[in-house]
């Protein structure tokens, strides 16, 4: 018996063995992006549209805000690794002699990754991409972007919310973009009693950068040295994530 496509249905044993292989992928997916995170203690992550181009302003802002995080803070800088914003903060990072790091996704047409990135790590799969993104960064930076920096936005701010991840320092960059969307959580969610009020005050609305590189500073280091889940050379095995040091981020 064949379905509408002509194809044969799986059996029972192979949707089972299918999908136990799938898991298997997915979760070497998230090791590996785990333990490339945790080899940068102290890190920033940069989010934005992948449209921005070198002449635009927020462009110039964000390879700008990258440049002074890596020369007077030290830190390591994370984005998708894809053009736009992306592109800037890497190349801010990159030219400021920093780690620039980039967590690439699989594309049809193949892993757009800009140059400016010195270290990858790629993932199939979207939603394993995200987790790592968010994944203890010392501080989570949102320049004007599209679906995707929104998604982000307020998937990151759900977590701090909730109580899933530790709260954390969520910058918003850009004024005028940003105003009429903090509007309507304001006249909107707020008003309908959909969020509250302390709500709004887990992230900053600002466009000054000596301001964001205060609350960067101030945003307390937790993994240090023991961020690195990796086996080290002539080491023992590592410890698996769950008893690992990713449950002082997570709540599992």
């Amino acid at each position: 018996m064949h379905n509408e496509t002509g194809e044969k249905p799986l059996t029972i044993q192979e949707l089972a063995e299918n999908t136990k292989r799938r898991v298997e992928d997915i979760a070497e997916e998230f090791r590996q992006g785990f333990e490339f995170i945790m080899n940068y203690p102290k890190s920033v992550t940069f989010f934005g549209s992948t449209k921005s181009k070198p002449e635009d302003f927020y462009y110039q802002k964000a390879e700008k805000l990258a440049g002074m995080i890596v020369r007077k803070l030290h830190y390591s800088v994370i984005t998708g690794g894809g053009p736009g914003i992306m592109e800037a903060a890497n190349k801010g990072a990159y030219e400021a002699g920093g780690n620039s790091l980039g967590l690439t996704i699989e594309l049809p047409q193949g892993q757009l990754t800009n140059r400016y990135v010195t270290s990858t790590v790629g993932f199939h799969h979207f939603f394993s991409r995200k987790v790592c993104l968010s994944f203890c960064a010392e501080a989570y930076i949102f320049l004007p972007g599209g679906f995707g920096t929104l998604d982000e936005f307020t998937e990151i701010l759900t977590l701090v919310q909730t109580g899933k991840i530790r709260r954390v320092p969520i910058v918003l960059v850009g004024l005028e973009y940003w105003k009429p969307i903090l509007q309507f959580f304001k006249d909107t969610l707020l008003k309908e009693k959909m969020v509250d009020a302390e709500d709004l005050d887990l992230f900053t609305l600002t466009d000054d950068e000596e301001e964001i590189m205060e609350i960067v500073s101030k945003s307390p280091v937790e993994i240090m040295n023991n961020r690195n889940l990796a086996t080290p050379q002539g080491g023992s095995k590592s410890k698996s994530v769950a008893e690992g040091p990713l449950n002082r981020f997570f709540r599992w």
